[in-house]
C-alpha cells in the first residue's frame, strides 16, 4: 500500500494493487524499496524480467519512484542498480529497459548520463495522454563482469584466510624449544564465509542518499 501511495504522488502512471502483486510474487528478488528514519516508503524500483524466447534474457523496469522531500541524493541511482544487480545475479540479464516520457528531461538526463541507458527508439504515443515515449535499454556486460571480479577476489580472499588458519593450526604439533614432548596436535578449525553482498531492501532503505529526477508531474518510467 505504501509503495503504491508513493506512485501515486509522484507518477501521473499509477497501478492496481493487483499489477504490483504481480510483480512481487513474479520476480521478488527485482523490486526495492528505500524507506526513511521512520520506516516510511520515499522511493522504489518495480521491475521484471521480459519473457521473449527470441530475445536474450533481459529484464524491463516498470516503474521508479523518489518523493520529492527524499530526491537529489542519489537514491533513484541506487534503485536502479540494485534491481539492475539482482537481475544480473539471478537470471543472468544481458541488459535492461524503460520506458520514459519525451517530456521528462530530469529523467532522460539521469537515464542517459548516468546510468548509462541508450534511446533505443520512439515509440509515439505510448501513454494513455497520447504522449510520446522514449524506449531506452542500459547494456549490463560491465556490470556483469564487475559482479565477476568482485565474487573471484572474495572467492581468492577465503581461501587466503583458510590457508593461514590451517598452518596456524598445524604448527602447533611441533615440539617447543627445550621441550622432550611435542606438544598435542588440535583439531583443525574450520573457516567459513558469511556470504555475500546483502540484497535485502535494508541495503536500499538505510542509505540516506538519493537522488531522484521527477517532478510530481513527471514519469519516471512506466510499461506495460
Amino acid at each position: 500500500m505504501n509503495m503504491q501511495h508513493c506512485n501515486l504522488l509522484c507518477l501521473p502512471e499509477n497501478y492496481q494493487m493487483k499489477y504490483y502483486f504481480y510483480h512481487g510474487l513474479s520476480w521478488p528478488q527485482l523490486s526495492y524499496i528505500a524507506e526513511d528514519e521512520n520506516g516510511k516508503i520515499v522511493g522504489y524500483v518495480l521491475a521484471k524480467m521480459e519473457e521473449d524466447p527470441d530475445d536474450v534474457p533481459h529484464g524491463h523496469i516498470t516503474s521508479l519512484a523518489v518523493k520529492r522531500s527524499h530526491r537529489r541524493l542519489g537514491l533513484a541511482q541506487k534503485l536502479m542498480d540494485q534491481a539492475s544487480r539482482a537481475m544480473i545475479e539471478n537470471f543472468n540479464a544481458k541488459y535492461v529497459s524503460l520506458h520514459v516520457r519525451k517530456s521528462n528531461r530530469a529523467a532522460l538526463h539521469l537515464y542517459s548520463n548516468t546510468l548509462n541507458f541508450q534511446i533505443s527508439e520512439v515509440e509515439p504515443k505510448y501513454y494513455a495522454d497520447g504522449e510520446d515515449a522514449y524506449a531506452m535499454k542500459r547494456d549490463l556486460t560491465q556490470m556483469a563482469d564487475e559482479l565477476r571480479r568482485h565474487l573471484e577476489l572474495k572467492e581468492k580472499s577465503r581461501h587466503t584466510v583458510l590457508g593461514a588458519i590451517e598452518n596456524k593450526v598445524e604448527g602447533k604439533g611441533n615440539s617447543l624449544p627445550g621441550s622432550g614432548e611435542p606438544c598435542r596436535e588440535e583439531k583443525g578449525l574450520a573457516a567459513e564465509d558469511s556470504g555475500g553482498d546483502s540484497k535485502d531492501l535494508s541495503e536500499v532503505s538505510e542509505t540516506t542518499e538519493s537522488t531522484d529526477v521527477k517532478d510530481s508531474s513527471e514519469a519516471s518510467d512506466s510499461a506495460s
